[in-house]
């Protein structure tokens, strides 16, 4: 067998693992609003299942509908009608053999406000009236949509404020907070063994305490978030009562059979955002670990940091795979316990070497299940080359924290079956060997040209260029964005295996179109740069991004003005300050990268800063010379001017749809997809080509 190590028997406790994978915690915003399961998230975990997982933990379970609820559409234990519906999801997951653990949570100070007492409503309403769960889609999405309603709801009919174990608010979400009280400790203690005995009851094979990610009961073990000087707060020993009377009460109520894994971030990760000595550090993250196994728990899910270091738990593109193995290999070292680790892991080859090393005994695998269900079994069967990999772009939390009080679930920018696995199970086989012309092989042509050949017509893909890619060739030339190149490898090998033909150096006319006598054409042209229009943008020194990163302009040894701090201007940015450039970025708006991810905003920003990059906010380019350029403050309208060699333009771009609108009076059946039908990001693009040809 290729991968010996990850295919072998494991155990956690008494429950025996068919191999080394395990599905980690994702929240995915997929739950019915009551907390049962959906048909959605059966499908969705069912479909990993059914490829050949060896154990699912499930995504966050509410503990208390008081103050525990993150997401509207979020599985619960707090009662026991969970139980049947959760056991009918557990039991479609043992037939296909797969072990399946709950994932008990509670968000402590990393809740929010609006969601305090909310499910205890949307519960008792569901109770008096079962027609009010149909409501609340609307009405989670209008709140969703204008946020300023939210704060007005909390600022004048006194919403409750968010729990902790101290009061010490979250920097992310910066909600009140409160002092959990000493009783209310206590109850939260009975909650979370109460629903590990459902768990029980509902045929789980196990539980698992998330003690990580700056939740609940990380906050106790942490001495940033816990200040108390009761019996649950000061030293080690005191930190730890909450999570050890937790456990204590699971094995009374359970018993000794019933296997229990602890989610920890033994390393809080402060030091790397300049707060040195801040929080949880790896060495007492370690005692930690070595104490609950004396506590007699089964397993421990090593991880790290929490919402105000979120980037060292749940990475940008940026960061290596494996970069923080140590930390399972630390823990591993101290007990004698299974340690399960995700570790960036996004090949089978680095699975079975994490494993090989022993730095894990199990591999935890989150992000890459959701862009490839299938990747326990492309490796089984010796296809790892056919994965679809995780790009780390981070659109799946960006996506779960625009979606989730919308009622919507989260995306995938390169699995546009995410959320959809029902319905996009089998597509339809109608094709008849029919020719459909794709125009363009970027991210939306290589989607749009896969699913034409599954449904069974003859997809011919033309690209002007010599190869695929389109805009996404630009997009991985910065530093570090090689995992760019996964994305593109991975397209067009989904769409080779499916028998599309790609012409390449191929420019597409009304022409040679007709030429293919096509039943439909798509049109994936992709978008153009924008150039403003304004003195002096003719001149040799004035480039777009385009020129920069294709490598027709190349800039080195000059101070250069970047105009436009969107993330494509940014990144170039930090490309030309590594090609040895002094770097100047100038943006319209009163702060950087105004529609950027934070993750990533953050990411690019610091390696920016390290280059000394120069930012100038709230001014717009008015004129360009020889030897400088001309800004405009956007409100009083005064003057400056900067000396710079150069001029990058940054500033957007437009659908490329020219031909698209020359050819509808030509073809009965013209559709653009991806920036060509409106501009958008790499998700936006599969996603639109995916649609497009389904649709077709």
């Amino acid at each position: 067998m290729q991968y010996p190590h990850l295919f072998s028997e494991g155990r956690i406790g008494n429950v025996t693992v068919r191999n080394r994978t395990v599905m980690v915690p994702m929240a995915t915003g997929m739950a019915n609003y009551d907390g049962t399961p959906s048909q959605q998230i059966v499908d969705y975990y069912e479909e990993r299942a059914r490829n050949g997982l060896g154990l699912l933990i499930t995504g966050i379970i509410r503990v208390n509908n008081t103050y525990g609820a993150s997401l509207p559409r979020q599985l619960a234990m707090t009662s026991d009608r969970h139980i049947a519906p959760f056991s009918a999801m557990v039991d479609r997951l043992h037939d296909h053999g797969t072990k399946v653990f709950g994932q008990l949570h509670h968000p402590g100070r990393q809740g929010m406000c609006l969601m305090s007492t909310s499910a205890l409503q949307i519960e008792l309403m569901g109770r008096i009236w079962p027609g009010f769960y149909r409501l609340l889609p609307g009405m989670f999405a209008v709140m969703g949509k204008y946020p300023a309603a939210g704060d007005w709801m909390m600022e004048h009919i006194g919403w409750p404020a968010v729990v902790a174990p101290s009061k010490v608010p979250c920097r992310l979400y910066n909600q009140r907070v409160r002092a959990l009280r000493r009783w209310e400790v206590r109850m939260l203690i009975k909650d979370f063994v109460r629903a590990a005995r459902r768990l029980q009851l509902a045929r789980a094979d196990g539980v698992e305490l998330h003690g990580a990610h700056g939740y609940l009961i990380q906050q106790f073990l942490s001495p940033h978030t816990n200040r108390r000087r009761d019996e649950y707060g000061g030293s080690l020993d005191r930190r730890m009562r909450f999570l050890l009377d937790i456990i204590g009460g699971i094995r009374r109520e359970c018993g000794r059979d019933f296997p229990i894994s602890v989610r920890l971030s033994v390393d809080e990760y402060y030091r790397s955002i300049g707060e040195p000595g801040q929080g949880l550090e790896l060495e007492e993250g370690v005692e930690i670990a070595r104490r609950l196994e004396k506590a007699g728990i089964d397993a421990i899910n090593v991880t790290s940091a929490n919402y105000e270091t979120y980037n060292y738990w749940l990475e940008p593109m940026s960061f290596a795979c494996g970069w923080r193995k140590h930390l399972a290999r630390a823990v591993k070292e101290a007990v004698s316990i299974p340690v399960i680790a995700a570790n960036l892991i996004r090949t089978p080859e680095q699975a079975e070497a994490q494993l090989a090393e022993g730095i894990q005994d199990f591999v935890g695998l989150g992000r890459p299940f959701l862009a490839d269900a299938a990747w326990v079994t492309k490796a089984e069967e010796g296809r790892a080359e056919e994965t679809t990999r995780c790009i780390s772009c981070l659109r799946c939390i960006e996506s779960l924290e625009e979606n989730a009080m919308k009622g919507i679930c989260l995306e995938c920018a390169v699995n546009p079956r995410l959320g959809r696995e029902r319905e996009t199970a089998k597509p339809r086989r109608d094709g008849g060997g029919r020719t459909v012309a794709v125009v363009g092989a970027g991210p939306a042509g290589m989607a749009a040209a896969e699913v034409l050949a599954e449904r069974g017509f003859k997809a011919v893909v033309l690209e002007k260029s010599e190869s695929v890619g389109g805009q996404l060739k630009m997009a991985e030339v910065p530093p570090k964005k090689d995992k760019i190149e996964w994305c593109i490898k991975d397209l067009e090998g989904a769409a080779r295996r499916s028998g599309v033909e790609f012409r390449f150096d191929s420019e597409a006319t009304a022409a040679s179109l007709e030429a293919l006598d096509p039943y439909a054409v798509i049109m994936a042209t992709g978008a153009e740069p924008i150039v403003p229009d304004i003195p002096g943008v003719e001149r040799e020194n004035v480039y777009t991004v385009d020129a920069v990163l294709q490598g027709t302009a190349k800039l080195e040894g000059m101070t250069v003005a970047v105009i436009g701090s969107g993330m494509t201007g940014l990144e170039t940015a930090e490309k030309l300050a590594a090609d040895g450039n002094e770097v100047l970025v100038v943006e319209m708006l009163d702060e950087v990268g105004p529609d950027a991810y934070r993750q990533n905003l953050e990411d690019v920003m610091g390696r920016l800063e390290e280059y000394d990059a120069e930012f100038i906010t709230s001014h717009k380019l008015v004129e360009i010379g020889d030897k400088g350029i001309m800004l405009a403050h956007c409100k009083s309208g005064a003057r400056i001017n900067r000396q710079v060699d150069a001029v990058v333009l940054a500033v957007g771009v437009r659908s490329d749809d020219r031909l698209a609108r020359e050819l509808k009076s030509r073809f009965p059946r013209v559709f653009t997809a991806g920036d060509a039908d409106c501009v958008g990001r790499i998700h936006d693009a599969v996603r639109s080509g995916f649609d497009t040809a389904r649709d077709l």
